[in-house]
């Protein structure tokens, strides 16, 4: 299933636009009870909010759990407008080395190509974070 995540990803698609009939219109309205998130880094998910048929514009939803975070080191992807929106709980973000603490509806921004982490920050609570890219990046 991740194998198929990630084809369906290059390729702008969701798995289940591989089983739709031909010509049918899709609504333009996501259900979060029919989204499936894909886990990534250390103890955190993401699921994609947007279709992939926008060009211009990506919003993830993420979950991190307690000590959860993107991954051990600062990572780049593409080379895309960034911004972090914390939905609850506290994350730390690294972008280029530096560290900022942020809360519930405190916000980041950067380049997608800046080295950048985050992760939940007190490790005990669960942390939600919402990301807008343009163009998107995954």
């Amino acid at each position: 299933m991740h194998t198929l995540q990630r084809l369906c990803g290059v390729l702008k698609l969701t798995v289940g636009d591989l089983f739709e009939q031909g010509g049918s219109i899709s609504s333009p309205v996501l259900r979060f009870r029919d989204t499936h998130g894909m886990s990534f880094g250390e103890g955190a998910t993401k699921i994609k909010l947007t279709p992939g048929s926008f060009d211009h514009l990506e919003v993830l939803l993420g979950h991190f759990a307690p000590g959860g975070s993107t991954g051990v080191e600062p990572y780049t992807h593409g080379s895309s407008e960034e911004l972090l929106l914390v939905l609850s709980g506290e994350v730390e973000v690294e972008v280029r080395g530096q560290r900022h603490r942020l809360s519930a509806l405190d916000s980041i921004h950067y380049l997608s190509s800046d080295p950048h982490r985050v992760a939940e920050a007190g490790g005990t609570q669960e942390a939600r974070v919402l990301w807008a890219m343009a163009p998107p990046t995954y």
